[in-house]
């Protein structure tokens, strides 16, 4: 039973970096797409017009989704390597 454990102690050890890293992506790939969600409301106004679910299906698009993506990987690389090196 002893050994049982330390396998699943194990294997939860070599998964805390792929979770961490998965929570970071998507924690920068929210706040992406909340700024351009607030952008909907301040910068244009078109929010306050055209309701949230027009906002919403304004700013969820392909495009934006890979760039959230890019930015958020680019993002987690940059903070790693702070990480490692401070």
């Amino acid at each position: 039973m002893n050994m049982e454990s330390d396998r699943k102690m194990t294997r939860i050890r070599k998964m805390a970096p792929i979770w961490r890293t998965v929570i970071e992506v998507a924690f920068i790939v929210f706040l992406f797409y909340s700024n351009l969600l607030m952008g909907q409301y301040t910068a244009s106004g078109a929010g306050h017009t055209n309701g949230l679910l027009w906002a919403i299906q304004a700013i969820v698009t392909p495009a934006n989704f890979i760039i959230a993506l890019a930015t958020a990987l680019i993002g987690q690389v940059v903070f790693e390597f702070l990480r490692k090196r401070v």
